[in-house]
């Protein structure tokens, strides 16, 4: 027989199914959940997560998303942590045992060395009235009233209850370690997010003698050669050190068009007294934002007391993978 169930009405269904499954959990989060929250924030060890089949992907995501998010956290297969990878697990640890029956045969066989060791357990499963449950010290309910699948049988909604429960937990735990965007970006350092969060616009700036300045009193003319020798399409204009302002390209095609003498006009007749800057201790990120905000390609890097110390173009951001 042909079904008449089409693919948008199946999607829908299964989308609506996970959808109750997660609105389910928000009951669960109690005095239970608190209790394994404190349990792993007093363990001087990690957090070290079991799980097979489905519920080991889903197992390997949530270590990740603790490893991620300042809960030190790992994945040890169940199988093999039988042929010796138990040993990973030390005293100082908490498990956490995934199984949506409670009854995994490969965990339920590592929970009487788990014990002799005194390893506290921390037990993520859809039946909380299950071996696995009874074995625990704390016991996270991802139970679902049906899965997705229409057959039964495929874990969907009992493993996107499990996922979203783990999230939980990391998130519960970040907020309670005061873990910061800094942390985050230490953690990802390798990442365009990492990139993102750690480089600093004085790590990709222009300083020194590679910055174009010229003075108030400067001519055109030199202040073009200036221009022209650094390659940046602009000059600083110093006074006393401090920055009097900026003179460019545009700046120079609007001189031009008022018919100014090159050689006769004084750079401060014809700068611009303002212009886009930035802190060096600024986030590279921070700085291509005011770049795409403004619609400008450099910005001149100044410290706060107004001493000008680097020069910043949209390529260097590009480069830095920031933008």
């Amino acid at each position: 027989m042909t079904s008449t169930t089409t693919p948008r009405s199946s999607a829908l269904r299964t989308i609506n199914i996970e959808l109750r499954a997660i609105e389910d959990l928000a009951n669960r989060i109690d005095e239970e959940f608190e209790a394994a929250c404190q349990l792993i924030l007093s363990s001087s060890g990690r957090v070290v997560v079991l799980g097979i089949g489905k519920s080991g992907h889903i197992g390997k995501k949530i270590a990740a998303t603790l490893a991620s998010t300042g809960t030190p956290a790992l994945f040890v297969h169940p199988a093999e942590a039988s042929h010796g990878d138990i040993g990973m697990i030390t005293e100082q640890d908490v498990v956490l045992a995934i199984s949506n029956s409670g009854t995994t045969e490969e965990i339920m066989r590592l929970l009487p060395v788990l014990k002799r060791k005194g390893i506290p357990l921390i037990g993520l499963t859809g039946v909380v009235d299950s071996p696995l449950a009874s074995a625990c010290a704390h016991v996270l309910n991802a139970s679902v009233n049906e899965e997705a699948c229409p057959l039964g049988l495929a874990p969907t909604s009992s493993t996107t209850a499990a996922l979203v429960l783990g999230d939980a937990l990391a998130m519960a735990l970040l907020e309670a370690r005061g873990f910061t965007k800094d942390d985050f970006a230490i953690s990802h350092p390798g990442g365009n997010l990492g990139r993102r969060l750690l480089v600093k616009v004085e790590d990709v700036m222009h300083s020194g003698d590679a910055i174009p300045v010229v003075s108030p009193d400067t001519s055109l003319s030199d202040a073009l050669i200036e221009m022209s020798q650094k390659g940046f399409g602009l000059t600083t204009v110093l006074d006393a050190g401090q920055i009097a302002g900026v003179f460019t390209d545009g700046d120079l095609r609007r001189s031009l068009d008022a018919g100014k003498n090159i050689q006769a006009t004084r750079i401060s007749e014809v700068m611009s007294s303002t212009f886009k800057q930035v802190r060096p201790g600024a986030l590279a990120a921070e700085a291509a934002k005011v770049i795409q905000d403004s619609n400008v390609y450099v910005l001149i890097v100044i410290e706060e007391d107004g001493k000008l110390c680097g020069i910043l173009k949209m390529h260097d951001l590009l480069q830095a993978n920031v933008l």
